[in-house]
């Protein structure tokens, strides 16, 4: 018999033509929803830093998206936008409101990350990082909340990290954006919870994805091992993770899900680690 525990539900899905934020929208999308994505184009790759490692999409990847959630027999739209820009941001709401008339669901997973020791950081690359991963909530949460309160019902999910709990050398920013993330979580769910809204963020670890193949060969390079070849460097990592595997990207989107349904209403406020039992 067919799940259709989200079946009405609207969904908003950031960084969600892609990776982990992609088998979210799927699996939202399995269970009724309907589900807007919104991912950073092409057109935007000249705003980023050569440092910076986030995956952006051409216009036939977006619809490449947008069939295969459509495909679940929902609505579906894909648009461009970046997460850093205000107007951006205001924009892609006002479409997907335009479109599904509201949003139920907000699941914030657009993020990248950056490497650089704090000796000599550069300061571009530290606000680049905050502004990705912890003020790009802000601006979707800010937005998307108001609706959820009024009508008494909302879900709320934010992409955090394992880096969110624990450091590495080379990842002040992004250690610090996640850590914020959990403090900018608790007090939305506090503000949401009389309301019928939750609020919970999940800490992924090694998860496949297309960034995370990207973001390695940086990791490479601080490892001091340039010269592995990719497959190799990525063996190494998988070794290390105590379930000796990296975690599939759906498994993440399967967690998502959960948590947006209406038995999960009383998980809020948490920040749950889906990591194979590895603390990095």
């Amino acid at each position: 018999m067919t799940d259709t525990a989200l079946a009405g539900r609207k969904a908003w899905v950031t960084g969600g033509a892609t990776g982990m934020g992609r088998e979210v929208a799927l699996a939202l999308a399995g269970l009724g929803a309907d589900v807007a994505v919104s991912s950073l184009p092409v057109s935007e790759k000249g705003t980023l830093r050569p440092e910076q490692n986030a995956y952006t999409l051409t216009d036939a990847e977006l619809e490449k998206t947008r069939a295969e959630i459509a495909a679940k027999g929902v609505n579906a739209l894909a648009l461009g936008f970046n997460i850093t820009k205000d107007d951006s941001v205001q924009q892609t709401f006002d479409a997907i409101e335009k479109a599904f008339s509201r949003v139920d669901i907000l699941v914030n997973a657009a993020g990248h990350s950056a490497r650089a020791f704090m000796a000599n950081h550069p300061d571009a690359i530290w606000h680049a990082i905050i502004d990705v991963c912890l003020t790009g909530h802000y601006r979707t949460i800010k937005r998307a909340l108001p609706g959820m309160i009024e009508r008494k019902w909302g879900r709320i999910v934010n992409f955090a990290s394992t880096a969110a709990n624990v450091g590495a050398p080379a990842h002040a920013a992004y250690c610090a954006a996640k850590s914020g993330v959990l403090g900018l979580t608790r007090c939305v769910a506090l503000e949401g919870a009389p309301h019928g809204v939750s609020c919970n963020a999940i800490n992924p670890g090694f998860v496949d994805t297309p960034q995370s193949r990207i973001a390695q060969r940086q990791q490479k390079a601080i490892d001091n091992l340039s010269d592995m070849p990719d497959d190799e460097y990525r063996e190494v990592i998988r070794k290390q993770i105590p379930q000796q595997r990296w975690i599939p990207a759906r498994e993440v989107g399967a967690l998502v899900a959960f948590l947006c349904r209406d038995e999960a209403f009383a998980i809020t406020g948490e920040d749950i680690t889906i990591a194979g039992g590895s603390l990095w």
